[in-house]
């Protein structure tokens, strides 16, 4: 057990991945871009003074642990195993500065649908009485600190029938001079929106990587994915802000194709 003067307890020192075991129809155990994992909890653990470590090596542990641990992996569609690394902050003290000590470890667990509605649609409430990050902070990283604030403006939106809230950030629009409600993310995922853009092309949006939101491994690959299939077929693929008035002037106008 962690003495009570341990740091991850007084100071947050303490930053996780999420990531997933899955099997596909033959049986064989899949990971899902485990190298992009690794790399984005170096990231995090680099900015809170945690020590950084070999990605390729815990990866091969992982693989080993999935193999030892198979049985927990469930077949079913839709369905994984859900794992999570985790490095914390060891050393007991009640001076802030950086840890001397860290511990770096993996838990698992087998997992269905995120959300009650399966795979259907979920309801979001657009927030800005609450702000998740903000440049020059620690939005980028995947931190525990970043979660529990974010606690009390989800329940507020469970009371009102939201299952997630859609974390708005206001600022001013350069092209306008006028203030907006800029897009950046869910609670729980990033958010990309399909339109039909004022030019009449079909354009697929979302939040760029200005350090107010996670670099989502399925992000990266929607991206990829988008660049290679959509774009030889007219589509402008776009990684920049946009505000809640242009989606609604959007789906006013018929042009709105999807948000997800």
């Amino acid at each position: 057990s962690l003495d009570p003067a341990t740091c991850v307890f007084h100071y947050a020192f303490e930053a996780f991945e999420g990531m997933k075991a899955y099997k596909d129809k033959q049986g064989n155990v899949r990971l899902f871009r485990p190298d992009m994992n690794m790399k984005r909890l170096n990231r995090s653990v680099a900015r809170i003074a945690l020590p950084t470590f070999d990605g390729e090596k815990v990866i091969e542990l992982i693989k080993k642990f999935c193999q030892m641990e198979e049985r927990f992996i469930p077949s079913e569609r839709g369905y994984s195993l859900y794992i999570r690394p985790n490095m914390i902050g060891t050393q007991r003290t009640l001076g802030v500065g950086p840890p001397g000590s860290a511990l770096l470890y993996v838990i698992a667990s087998p997992v269905g649908p995120y959300y009650p509605t399966g795979f259907k649609a979920i309801s979001l409430e657009a927030t800005k009485y609450a702000v998740r990050a903000w440049p020059g902070g620690v939005g980028n990283s995947k931190l525990g600190a970043n979660y529990a604030p974010c606690i009390v403006p989800q329940m507020q939106a469970a009371s009102r029938g939201f299952q997630q809230n859609l974390w708005l950030f206001e600022d001013v629009d350069p092209t306008t001079g006028k203030v907006e409600d800029f897009v950046t993310e869910v609670g729980t995922m990033n958010l990309f929106a399909a339109i039909i853009n004022k030019d009449g092309q079909k354009e697929l949006m979302t939040a760029p990587l200005d350090g107010t939101i996670l670099e989502g491994v399925t992000r990266n690959s929607v991206l990829q994915l988008a660049q290679e299939r959509l774009v030889p077929e007219g589509w402008k693929i776009s990684e920049r802000r946009f505000h809640m008035r242009e989606l609604a002037e959007a789906a006013k106008e018929g042009r709105m194709l999807e948000v997800f």
